[in-house]
C-alpha cells in the first residue's frame, strides 16, 4: 500500500509527517510552504504514489492544485471534523498534527472536501469585495446619519434625490457640521465609484458565462445572485440531488435526536455567508415585488400566513437553491408556470 502524508500548512513552512501502511512513521520534516518544495520533499520520501492529507484553510487551494499539478494524489480534509483527532494528542506541535493527519488519511476515516477552481475564487473574491464596500458605504452612511441627528437635521429617505446631495443641501448654512460631515461623504463618493467599478466587473463575467445567464431566469435571481451561486457550487454534478443544495448553504434547520428526544432548531448557517444572503433576498423580491402571478411567490405566501413571514423567507431561500441546481443541471430556463401533470 502507498504511504500517508499528513500537512501541516502554515505561512512559511510546512510540516510533514510520512507513515506507512501500519501507522509506521516513516520520515517527518518541514518544508517551506511552496508547492514545487514539498513535492519533491514527498517524491523523496514517501513516492509519487503517496496519499496526501492537508486541512482547509486559507492557503490549501493554492497550494492544493499547485501539489496536483505536480501528479500527486491530494485530500482536502474538513478542519472541523479532524479536530478531534487532532486533540486526542497530548502536546500540539505542527509535527504532531501532521503525524495526526497522516494517520487519518490511512485509516480513511475522513470526508473530502472540494476545492474550488482558481477561476472560482476569483469570482468568489470579486463577490466578498463588493459586499465589504457596501458594507463600509452603509456604516458610513449612517454615521452621517448619527451626526446630522445630533444637530436636528433629518436628511430621510427621499428617493428623488441621491443622499450625499441631500446631506450637502442640509449643511449648506452650518459650516461647523459641514465641516465634520463633508469629510464623510467625499469617502463614502469614493465607496460608490469602487462598487460601480466591481458592478461593471461582475456584468462582464455573468455576460460571458452561459450558466449565469441561465440561472438568471429564475426570478429573484440577478448577476449577483447567479455569480454567487456558479462560483459557490462550481460543478452540478457534485450533488446527486439538488435538495442537497439547501443544506450545502445552510439554509436546512438543525436536528438533534436522541432516545425519546427530537427536535429541530434555526437553520444550520453553514456553508458560503455570502451565497445564503444573496437566495434570502432573491426570495425577498420574490415575496415582495414580483407582480407577475408566480406559483412560487403563491407557495411561500402560503407558508407566510401559517408561520410567519421569517420563516417564509428561508424556505424560499432554500427552494431557491433547489431550483437554481435542477434549472443548472437540466440546461433549461425556468417556467413560469408549472408543468400541468399528464392525464
Amino acid at each position: 500500500m502507498p504511504h500517508s502524508v499528513g500537512l501541516d500548512v502554515s505561512q512559511k513552512t510546512t510540516a510533514i509527517c510520512v507513515v506507512d501502511a501500519e501507522g509506521r512513521r516513516v520520515w517527518r520534516g518541514t518544508s517551506p510552504t511552496d508547492p514545487g518544495s514539498i513535492s519533491r520533499l514527498i517524491s523523496k520520501h514517501a513516492g509519487a504514489s503517496a496519499k496526501l492529507g492537508v486541512e482547509t484553510g486559507a492557503m490549501t487551494p493554492w497550494l492544493v492544485h499547485g501539489l496536483r499539478a505536480a501528479g500527486l494524489d491530494v485530500a482536502v480534509l474538513d478542519a472541523r471534523r479532524v479536530k478531534a483527532a487532532l486533540q486526542m494528542r497530548l502536546n500540539k506541535t505542527d509535527q504532531n498534527d501532521a503525524e495526526g493527519l497522516a494517520q487519518v488519511v490511512r485509516t480513511g476515516w475522513y470526508r473530502a472536501v472540494h476545492v474550488k477552481s482558481l477561476d472560482a475564487h476569483q469570482a468568489r473574491s470579486l463577490l466578498g469585495a463588493r459586499a465589504q464596500l457596501v458594507g463600509m458605504r452603509t456604516r458610513l452612511s449612517n454615521m452621517v446619519r448619527g451626526v446630522l441627528k445630533t444637530f436636528g437635521l433629518l436628511p430621510g429617505a427621499d428617493r428623488g434625490l441621491r443622499f450625499d446631495r441631500r446631506v450637502e443641501a442640509m449643511i449648506e448654512d452650518t459650516p461647523d457640521v459641514a465641516l465634520i460631515v463633508r469629510p464623510l461623504l467625499a469617502t463614502w463618493r469614493q465607496l460608490r465609484e469602487q462598487i460601480a467599478v466591481f458592478d461593471a466587473a461582475v456584468q462582464r463575467r455573468v455576460k460571458a458565462d452561459a450558466t449565469c445567464r441561465l440561472l438568471m431566469t429564475v426570478p429573484g435571481i440577478g448577476a449577483l445572485s447567479a455569480l454567487a451561486f456558479v462560483s459557490t457550487i462550481e460543478d452540478p454534478a457534485r450533488f446527486s440531488r439538488s435538495r442537497s443544495v439547501g443544506a450545502h448553504l445552510g439554509l436546512t434547520p438543525r436536528r438533534y435526536q436522541s432516545g425519546e428526544t427530537d427536535r429541530s432548531g434555526r437553520i444550520s448557517g453553514c456553508g458560503d455567508v455570502l451565497a445564503r444572503t444573496l437566495m434570502y433576498e432573491a426570495a425577498i423580491v420574490i415575496l415582495h415585488r414580483v407582480k407577475r402571478p408566480l406559483h412560487l411567490k403563491d407557495w411561500g405566501l402560503a407558508i407566510a400566513e401559517r408561520a410567519g413571514p421569517g420563516k417564509a423567507r428561508v424556505a424560499l431561500a432554500r427552494k431557491l437553491s433547489v431550483i437554481l441546481h435542477s434549472v443548472w443541471r437540466s440546461g433549461e430556463p425556468f417556467r413560469w408556470e408549472p408543468v400541468a401533470s399528464a392525464a
